[in-house]
């Protein structure tokens, strides 16, 4: 029995690590809740959670199961900005019945989530797999560490985990702030310790963003990116195909960085549905985001691309329409191409091919090129095609002049 015991110990330690590994994995686009009374704002937030719960089975089993929070979670009617009797709530619903709740409180310098609650309904058996168990499931901690100066944003692109019984959540990407003195958040923000680099002192508050008119200082671009194939699965078949070269451009503090993301060192994860997939590179602590969708017409594009690193730089641009392509095939280009994202960050990709969707047998489809691989080809053709027509005229001209070298001569 204490060797069984022992076992069932090292399943869940097991379980609870391939976790915190996934936790990692959490996109970078967060999910973003705003709470009001009136035409005032109290509370903003965006955040991603993975979420993740061990649920009873039959034969007195337990099962884990993960829960990202999706990106059509909405804010809950029962959300409160708060009266001098109640604290401010913000009360997140998603799912079939499952919500996250933030309860605030505040002193005289600083503002805190008091406590964190998760309510899943287990009988969604979409999510909870043949549970035992059919009623809702509500779990609370008063120890989640996020806590802010008044008038500051609290930031945390960190993962952090908040435990909970049979529950552990992991936030990431975060910024939150409850009490707001205006309708959107505080220049200011509050890091939290996971952000703050241990090379440099670390300051209770620093400037989300630093204008600065100075140029951005040069640096020494590295040499060009090796390839990398990345997946992403759904229900153990592949959803998502990709082969990339990466090297990004960041430009932050006055300085602009060159580097190359390394397919070595780097995990892949994301997410597929019908008309969106989403690929997550994470290479150290650098977080790396693309974002596909598929419009009516079968056409698939880049629509998004996000980056995070633990030196505090984020960027984002859900408005794009890099990487055009057709449902069941796939987006090729191995030309070097610069794809902008803001202007402080871009990225240089090479030997770049991608199919979001519609991936058969776990390989791409018929490649469709990128304009510059055509123009690249065209090049070539257009060379060939004048060598040609000049080595033609001179063969024409050789002839002619032949010909009229023996009509000079007459027969005596």
């Amino acid at each position: 029995m204490a060797l069984l015991h022992s076992n069932k110990q090292l399943l869940f330690a097991g379980v609870a690590l391939l976790i915190s590994i996934l936790g990692c994995l959490t996109p970078v686009f967060a999910v973003a809740f705003e709470v009001k009374n009136g035409n005032n704002t109290c509370i903003m937030a965006e955040l991603s959670a993975n979420i993740s719960v061990k649920y009873a089975v039959a034969n007195k089993q337990m099962n884990t199961v993960l829960v990202a929070l999706p990106d059509n979670a909405t804010v809950d009617n029962s959300s409160t900005c708060g009266n001098d009797t109640v604290a401010p709530l913000l009360v997140v619903r998603f799912g079939d019945g499952h919500s996250l709740s933030l309860n605030f409180s505040r002193n005289a310098s600083d503002y805190q989530v008091d406590t964190l609650s998760v309510t899943l309904n287990l009988s969604d058996s979409a999510v909870f797999v043949n549970s035992s168990t059919k009623a809702p499931m509500t779990v609370s901690s008063s120890s989640t560490g996020i806590k802010a100066s008044l008038n500051t944003t609290y930031r945390c692109m960190s993962a952090t985990h908040v435990t909970l019984t049979d529950v552990n959540v992991t936030f990431s990407n975060m910024r939150v702030e409850a009490y707001l003195p205006a309708a959107n958040f505080s220049k200011e923000a509050t890091v939290c310790n996971a952000d703050i680099s241990t090379s440099t002192p670390a300051p209770k508050t620093t400037p989300v963003t630093t204008a600065t008119t100075a140029p951005p200082a040069p640096t020494t671009a590295p040499t060009n990116p090796t390839a990398g194939i990345y997946n992403v699965t759904k229900s153990n078949e592949t959803c998502l195909l990709a082969k990339m070269a990466l090297q990004l451009n960041i430009t932050y503090q006055n300085k602009t960085t060159v580097f190359n993301i390394n397919p070595l060192t780097t995990v892949a994860g994301g997410a597929c549905d019908t008309n969106s997939s989403t690929l997550i590179l994470r290479d150290g602590s650098t977080n790396l985001t693309f974002m596909f969708m598929l419009n009516d017409t079968k056409k698939f594009y880049l629509s998004g691309i996000a980056v995070a690193t633990s030196g505090g730089f984020i960027a984002d641009n859900k408005n794009l329409t890099y990487l055009r392509g057709t449902l069941g095939r796939s987006y090729m280009c191995s030309a070097e191409q610069t794809l902008t994202v803001t202007s402080v960050f871009s990225i240089n990709a090479f030997h770049l091919q991608v199919q979001p969707f519609g991936v058969s047998s776990g390989k791409f489809g018929t490649a469709e090129e990128c304009q510059l691989d055509e123009d690249n080809m065209l090049i070539p053709i257009i060379v060939g095609a004048a060598l040609a027509g000049l080595v033609l005229i001179v063969l024409i001209a050789y002839l002619i002049g032949r010909k009229r070298s023996h009509a000079g001569y007459q027969t005596i």
